[in-house]
């Protein structure tokens, strides 16, 4: 689990929980909805992606990786969404967010739906910036963020990609093929049950909860998977929905 220890240190005297995170940004919308489905009590720090300002200087102090989300509990300081949801289930015991039995195996079902998506986010990003016609840094900012940003080199070549060369069909294709069969898996998945682990909504649900949006947006055919579009349905039924990300995006 990624807790760090924040170069700003101003964080580390915060008291209770607190969110840095954007509205838009899937990846905090996975743990507003956790926070809202624990019913947890926190306080919102927005930061204004368009502004870049997930990569002053403050804020790189705090996330390294220069990306939203990050929670500081007490200040304490989690960075990676998947482990701050699971963090939040394990720290705070009213309404588990695992299944209902446990076993070994629902529980490594678990983890591995939540690995799926955490392994696959740049994929995730490549299909939405590309079909939502994002625009990469500027080269000013590409030479500020390789300076800062030397946490997560994945994502630093990533963004030097996409900033200087663009997207090639190549990449598309290859992004769609992962989405793809993400999707198809969790539609066989749903064919037979409601959640994605055991009988219970879980911590695998809330991590792919977000692409429902941001995917959408981006015109993902999701109606091809008709079992994906029950359990979709039934997710944006849900109260947390409304609260974490309907809400937010008002």
């Amino acid at each position: 689990m990624p807790m760090i220890t924040p170069t700003n240190k101003s964080v580390t005297k915060f008291e209770g929980l607190h969110l840095y995170h954007a509205p838009f940004s899937n990846c905090a919308m996975r743990v507003r909805i956790a926070l809202a489905e624990k019913q947890l009590e926190w306080t919102s720090h927005l930061i204004d992606l368009s502004k870049g300002e997930q990569r002053t200087k403050e804020y790189l102090g705090i996330n390294p990786n220069g990306v939203v989300p990050t929670l500081v509990d007490e200040g304490v300081v989690i960075i990676d969404s998947t482990d701050i949801i699971d963090y939040l289930d394990t720290t705070y015991e009213p309404n588990s967010l695992r299944p209902d039995t446990e076993t070994e195996a629902e529980m490594q079902a678990m983890y591995d739906w939540m690995h799926m998506a955490k392994d696959n986010h740049l994929s995730i990003k490549t299909y939405m910036y590309y079909k939502l016609g994002a625009t990469g840094l500027s080269e000013e900012e590409l030479i500020e963020y390789r300076k800062n940003q030397t946490y997560d080199k994945a994502l630093l070549a990533f963004h030097e990609h996409r900033s200087t060369h663009g997207f090639s069909q190549e990449d598309i294709d290859k992004a769609t093929a992962v989405l793809d069969d993400c999707f198809a898996k969790m539609d066989a998945r749903l064919k037979d049950y409601d959640w994605l682990v055991s009988d219970a909504f879980s911590l695998a649900d809330i991590t792919w909860i977000p692409q429902l949006v941001v995917l959408g947006r981006a015109g993902y055919p999701f109606a091809q998977y008709a079992h994906f579009e029950r359990w979709k349905n039934a997710i944006m039924a849900r109260p947390s929905f409304k609260q974490s990300v309907t809400d937010w995006l008002k």
